[in-house]
């Protein structure tokens, strides 16, 4: 990093949703907020440095997709129109079967960062297989990513046993617990597709490295059912009785909850990550997010992977989570636009455990930030900016994007990816995965 800062004015400075500035700017030194001051303190206290301007732009927190899969956009309209179950068994799981490897990881992880950083994504938090392949893109291309040591008890191109997937798991949080812009976590794929025992296993290999756990929870009715008829009990409550559940827990989906289910929650306090389009799509249900936030517990958004989402926009997946909450619950402030957008930001950054250092604006965090321009026909007329963000603004309208102080989309041109070459592997992965399904 050079010794010299970066000034980036803007016409408002969302700190976070407490705080919005106006006419202000962001010093930016050694990948860190240095300060944040109003434009002409800015300009009296750093006459000698470049001062950049976005005159009709919000300058925000990055957002944070808090559960993602980012290979899955090679597979993304593979299969659409379908349940939970049957889009798994006889499609996602099958193609996956066919084509999982290094490279397709590689380059759909790069396909799926392309689509993030334009999106507005600074930070993922991926469970996939081949994680060092994911990690490769992620080192490469400059964003942030917390990815998952991936665990299911079925033989994959990745491991084809659960002792081999423990220590492949093992190996690459050796090779990534210091990496400055990587972070290890554990990943169990659910309830349905881990035993019990090696449930326990992946708690205590959590434990042991201080790792954060995922994995994909009462997703839908018949996972619900299918749980119950193998174990006479619910997946929450088998996770409980191991210790699992407890504010480590990163529960992804949580759209199945009941009376018995809530007060586990409430009493452990595990992060919650919402997934509104991916369960609209699938026709999993209704996560009842008001009221779990009524009961103490963090909320983040993710969207899933783009094969049922089918995207990775965390600007209507936002707007979706909003709606969908006010609709389910027939209450407009069920879900205001300011508590969706620390959804993608500060709550995923405390899911994480790295709100220190990401998911707000503030002197010493990360200069992980973005630049939306809404000065636009689309924004326009503008009242509020948080409101306008989530409720009317676009992807399009994210011109600038920088993590630690590097600049990965400068308007709206990719900096650390080829686009070009990128999209023709894409069209090759295209024409060999259709000519096999």
């Amino acid at each position: 990093m050079t010794n010299t800062p970066s000034i980036i004015h803007a016409k408002w400075v969302i700190t976070d949703t407490t705080h919005i500035l106006k006419h202000h700017a962001l010093v930016i030194q050694s990948g860190l907020i240095e300060a944040i001051l109003p434009s002409g303190l800015a300009k009296e206290r750093y006459p000698t440095v470049t001062h950049t301007t976005y005159a009709s732009h919000a300058l925000l927190p990055g957002f944070i997709n808090c559960h993602t899969h980012l290979t899955m956009n090679i597979f993304r309209g593979l299969a659409d129109d379908l349940e939970l179950m049957d889009w798994l068994n006889n499609y996602i799981w099958p193609a996956e079967n066919k084509w999982l490897g290094e490279e397709l990881v590689y380059d759909a992880s790069l396909l799926a960062i392309a689509e993030a950083i334009r999106s507005g994504t600074t930070c993922m938090n991926d469970m996939y297989f081949f994680m060092n392949a994911t990690a490769r893109a992620v080192t490469e291309t400059g964003i942030r990513a917390h990815i998952g040591l991936h665990l299911i008890d079925v033989p994959t191109a990745w491991a084809q046993t659960m002792d081999e997937a423990f220590e492949k798991a093992i190996l690459f949080y050796e090779e990534y617990k210091n990496h400055e812009r990587i972070t290890p976590t554990m990943a169990v794929h659910s309830t349905y597709t881990v035993s019990l025992p090696q449930l326990i296993k992946a708690k205590k290999i959590a434990d042991d490295y201080k790792l954060k756990i995922n994995i994909h929870l009462q997703e839908s009715p018949q996972e619900i059912a299918h749980v119950q008829a193998l174990h006479q009990e619910r997946p929450l409550m088998r996770l409980h009785k191991i210790g699992m559940v407890n504010p480590d827990l990163i529960a992804i989906h949580m759209t199945q909850i009941n009376e018995d289910d809530l007060k586990i929650l409430t009493a452990t306090k595990p992060n919650i990550v919402h997934c509104p389009e991916s369960n609209m799509k699938l026709a999993s249900g209704i996560a009842p997010i008001s009221t779990l936030m009524q009961h103490g517990l963090n909320v983040a958004l993710g969207t899933d992977g783009a094969a049922s989402n089918n995207d990775l926009d965390m600007i209507t997946e936002m707007r979706s989570a909003a709606f969908l909450s006010k609709i389910s619950t027939q209450n407009p402030q069920a879900l205001s636009a300011e508590t969706a957008l620390n959804m993608a930001t500060i709550n995923a950054a405390k899911a994480l455990g790295v709100d220190h250092k990401i998911g707000s604006l503030a002197i010493g965090k990360a200069a992980d930030f973005i630049a939306i321009d809404l000065e636009r026909i689309e924004t326009e007329p503008l009242y509020h900016p948080i409101s306008q963000i989530v409720y009317a603004a676009s992807r399009d309208q994210v011109t600038d994007v920088w993590v630690a102080g590097k600049q990965l989309l400068k308007n709206r041109q990719l900096t650390t990816i080829d686009e070009k070459a990128l999209l023709a592997k894409v069209k090759t992965w295209r024409k060999r995965i259709q000519n096999t399904v």
